[in-house]
């Protein structure tokens, strides 16, 4: 039977309170009943006047402005103050009536400038969440899964230029330098001049592709990827997909690099595992990590050799002569140490020119067949030896369910895919506020789903002790 509706007026006149019209099981009533919001005052006091200017809007609707933006996916600021002034459930978490102006567009944006963009207000509300989180004993503590994802920049790929820059010294460039020199000098070789410790030697530059736009991202390009500037997120989470730290920088930085940032802030988690992508499968990371009492537990990479040669693993290494020992049973004596920090391994011409493996072995015209070895190799034979430890094949195949399931969750769902900010504290500042909404909303689903289990198994227990009561009353005495 087919119905019309169009005759029902639309001028409707209803008593009716704002708090009836969210539903009871609405994400941000959940959001509500697990976060005391008051902590932020505390956090911006010293940003307002205490006695001059005008009223401000309440510094908690401001971030929770910003919170409903990030923990619903909404791609601007402007298209979430149209999503907050039709919607009932916005309104109710933001404290406003039904006709109440809401904000304009731009006071977030003015009041970050003016007020948030020089300290760390999102750093803390990312760290308060996730604190709540631990209190409530949802954070599983000793693993940490660690990757890094890249979110495109604000930026035209056409509107670049060729830029000088400095070249930043890695964070082990000293220790591995002294390591180099001590090698080399245990050798009999010349030690390298130390130029870090010259004040007055001039830095470094290089050559890079930098936007006009938004000089803080870097160009980002990985096998297939159309090239596009980008920002870098360093992320670690727990084995339940808690967010326990981040760090962002550009596009540019491999993940070996930008690694340390994120590092510093784990070490306060103290975890007893690092479970990470070969991209982290570097000397110096694996011995920081073992030097600090930590188990890294990343994959062998495959050797990358032609087809039809030998891989490095047919050459054995003999520890007591540092050595190499080709398949013809031929040594590879020391040579040198590198400045990269690689000690070379080269053969006798004499002993491969009529070698019948030759072929299989080196292209050399000097028929020299030349083997590196890190002066820090004994690291990662360290870290290989976890990897081919019982279970650990089974707590890497977690990282799609816990660190590749939260880069997903963040992009699909929460707007990471992009950005719409410029410059590279605005961007840190926002991967804070996602990725603390995105903890947010996993501390209030489970808190409501624990809530209603209980509240389950209560009825149930009323029902068969009802049912009990019952049943002895039928039974004449």
């Amino acid at each position: 039977m087919l119905q019309k509706e169009s005759g029902k007026p639309r001028g409707q006149i209803r008593m009716v309170c704002i708090e009836e019209l969210v539903p009871k099981d609405h994400l941000l009533r959940k959001v509500e009943a697990v976060m005391d919001w008051s902590f932020i005052y505390p956090l911006v006091e010293d940003k307002y006047s205490k006695n001059t200017g005008r009223p401000s809007l309440d510094p908690v609707m401001l971030v929770k402005i910003a919170v409903i933006q990030y923990m619903f996916g909404i791609r601007s600021m402007r298209q979430t103050i149209k999503e907050i002034e039709v919607n009932t459930a916005y309104r109710w978490f933001l404290g406003l009536d039904l006709l109440e102006a809401v904000p304009h567009f731009t006071t977030f944006g003015k009041n970050y400038y003016r007020r948030f963009a020089d300290n760390d207000l999102f750093e803390s509300i990312f760290a308060h969440i996730l604190e709540q989180c631990m209190k409530r004993g949802y954070v599983k503590e000793g693993v940490a899964f660690v990757d890094a994802t890249h979110t495109k920049a604000s930026a035209n790929k056409n509107k670049k230029v060729k830029a000088r820059v400095r070249h930043e010294s890695r964070v082990y460039e000293r220790e591995l330098r002294n390591e180099i020199n001590r090698d080399r000098e245990a050798q009999g070789k010349k030690p390298f001049e130390n130029d870090d410790d010259d004040d007055e030697s001039p830095p470094e530059n290089k050559i890079i592709t930098q936007s006009t736009t938004d000089p803080d991202s870097g160009m980002f390009v990985k096998g297939e990827h159309e090239r596009s500037f980008a920002y870098e997120t360093q992320t670690a989470c727990d084995a339940h997909g808690f967010v326990l730290a981040y760090d962002v920088c550009a596009g540019n930085i491999h993940d070996s690099v930008s690694f340390w940032g994120l590092y510093e802030k784990l070490k306060a988690f103290d975890p007893a595992m690092l479970v990470m992508d070969t991209g982290y499968r570097t000397p110096a990371i694996l011995r920081r990590v073992l030097l600090d009492g930590r188990a890294p537990l990343v994959p062998r990479k495959r050797p990358m050799t032609k087809r039809g040669f030998f891989r490095k693993y047919d050459y054995v290494y003999d520890e007591q002569y540092d050595c190499y020992i080709c398949p013809n049973n031929k040594t590879l004596g020391y040579s040198t140490t590198n400045r990269e920090g690689y000690k070379e391994y080269k053969s006798k011409p004499y002993n491969c020119g009529e070698c019948p493996y030759l072929k299989q072995c080196t292209n050399s015209r000097e028929h020299v067949k030349t083997i590196t070895r890190h002066v820090w190799q004994e690291y990662v034979e360290q870290a290989d030896d976890y990897w081919y430890g019982i279970g650990m094949r089974d707590i890497y195949r977690k990282r799609k369910e816990t660190i590749e399931r939260v880069f997903a969750d963040a992009k699909d769902k929460h707007g990471m895919r992009y950005t719409q900010l410029r410059g590279l504290a605005r961007v840190k500042s926002e991967a804070g506020l996602r990725f603390a909404c995105m903890n947010l909303k996993k501390l209030a689903n489970w808190v409501w789903q624990a809530a209603s289990f209980l509240r389950s198994r209560l009825i149930f227990r009323c029902l068969d002790l009802n049912i009990s009561i019952i049943h002895k009353a039928a039974i004449p005495a």
